[in-house]
């Protein structure tokens, strides 16, 4: 959060253009590192899975409603929008950057003072720092990822956290393919380059240690976990997609103001706020059944921003009611697949989990907005160009054929056997791979009894699963 507040502080000084990318490049790192820290604390904060989904989907609600877009390249939040709106209409485009860091700073010296230091005490690893990089798959990072990332994934117990930085030559080949031609070699090239980076990748995590391992191989098999991934892909892709299409549709064509381009899009972060307060749903129906109703209500809106939306006056009979309509059942999906995630991992790898489901959220929405504009290009090339609709609607067909194919993903492989059940207690690596029992520690406690102090030695209580501290402190005594 500091650094991000000094990103921003500096970008608002800048006035060169390849000075503004480098920084706010910086800036989506350092808000990206600070996802998987975020879920990680609501977790052990939260140990009941009811008050954990409720605080789980707060968070979203809040990211949804009142955040700037720090890790792509469209303003994704309203209220983050509608400020951005008023400071580059009244204002300038630096006081975007200025109230960012007025934000963060403030925010990063609290956090200083209200989360509290863990330290990690360890006999066999007395350098916490050095055992974290001697962890840390290097290999593995440096096939999809830049250096930069090394950082945040650093944070994230040795999982990505923002799009992985080799898909950058997918997306240039997807983007790139509909103005130069598939069979270019500047396209096809980096297209062959990338889908060999990603297996490479996924091949280099089986060969070394589960511990050491960016992401665990395990880690797909745990229950609903990789349907749960696909899933995790489609609300920021979708959201984005909305900013992207009426943004441009609304100030470039229809000619509104920046202001007013905003405060039709109120209904998308008042519908997403309202739906992130039914974290509790989990704990009595079946997360599938709310996911799939979340992307059924996108499937009907996205069917309406195809069908309409073509003239100013087509914004109450089709924008309004796919906006409130799609963005309720994208938070849904968002929320809940967040909850279900979680609770289908251990909770020791609550940090991992964390920067997987945001890496999914955000490889979704890189991917699949580079797909979405590719084939609004192509369309409006052979069709009337911007001005015409025709290129806009051919791409919410395609994310309509997206979403239909999540409906049908999450009906046949979601297993809702485990459902409401236990959170496995260990990743195993800490049992499993080591076949040894961990040993009981003690912690001491002491007691006052008939004037003198005894020592008592108890079992350490596991405080991760859900049992209360006060509980055991009361048995103990």
């Amino acid at each position: 959060m500091a650094f991000l507040g000094v990103f921003a502080l500096c970008a608002g000084f800048v006035n060169n253009k390849i000075a503004i990318i480098v920084l706010r490049a910086l800036m989506g790192i350092a808000s990206a590192m600070t996802i998987p820290s975020a879920l990680t604390l609501l977790v052990h904060v939260y140990p009941d899975p009811l008050e954990q989904a409720r605080a789980i989907g707060v968070l979203g609600g809040c990211g949804c409603s009142c955040r700037c877009s720090a890790n792509n390249s469209v303003t994704r939040v309203v209220l983050g929008l509608f400020i951005g709106a008023i400071l580059v209409e009244y204002a300038s485009y630096h006081w975007v950057f200025w109230v960012v860091a007025i934000v963060a700073i403030p925010v990063a010296l609290g956090c200083l003072f209200i989360i509290p230091m863990e330290i990690a005490m360890s006999r066999n690893e007395p350098d916490t720092h050095s055992a974290k990089w001697k962890s840390l798959d290097l290999i593995g990072i440096s096939i999809l990822t830049g250096v930069p990332h090394l950082f945040e994934i650093l944070i994230a117990n040795s999982a990505y956290v923002s799009p992985l930085a080799a898909l950058i030559l997918f997306i240039y080949a997807v983007t790139s393919g509909s103005a130069d031609g598939w069979a270019t070699a500047r396209v096809f090239i980096p297209l062959i380059i990338s889908i060999f980076l990603i297996v490479l990748f996924f091949y280099w995590e089986t060969l070394i240690p589960d511990h050491n391992a960016a992401i665990p191989p395990r880690t797909w098999f745990y229950n609903n976990f990789s349907v749960l991934f696909g899933s995790a892909l489609l609300p920021f892709f979708w959201w984005n997609s909305l900013f992207f299409v009426f943004t441009t549709l609304w100030q470039d064509v229809f000619h509104w103001t920046a202001v007013s381009t905003v405060v039709h899009m109120f209904p998308i972060g008042v519908a997403a706020l309202i739906m992130s307060f039914t974290g509790p749903l989990s704990r009595m129906f079946s997360p599938k059944w709310i996911i799939l109703t979340g992307l059924s209500m996108v499937a009907i809106a996205t069917l309406l921003f195809a069908a309409g939306g073509r003239r100013p006056e087509g914004y109450w009979p089709w924008i309004f009611p796919a906006f409130t309509l799609g963005s309720a059942g994208t938070m849904l999906i968002y929320s809940h697949t967040n909850i279900a995630i979680f609770q289908a991992a251990p909770a020791s790898m609550a940090g991992t989990v964390g920067a997987i489901s945001n890496g999914a959220l955000q490889l979704g929405s890189a991917v699949g907005l580079a797909a979405f504009t590719a084939i609004e290009t192509s369309v409006e090339i052979a069709h009337g160009g911007p001005q015409k609709y025709h290129g806009r609607a051919a791409a919410f067909w395609f994310l309509l054929g997206i979403v239909l194919i999540e409906i049908l993903s999450v009906s046949y492989f979601y297993q809702r056997g485990m459902d409401h059940g236990p959170q496995p207690k260990v990743d195993g690596h800490d049992n499993s791979t080591s076949g040894e029992k961990s040993k009981e520690t003690e912690v001491t406690k002491y007691a006052l009894q008939e004037g003198h102090v005894h020592r008592l030695s108890l079992p350490r209580p596991n405080y991760n699963h859900g049992d209360s501290i006060l509980q055991h402190i009361g048995e103990a005594l």
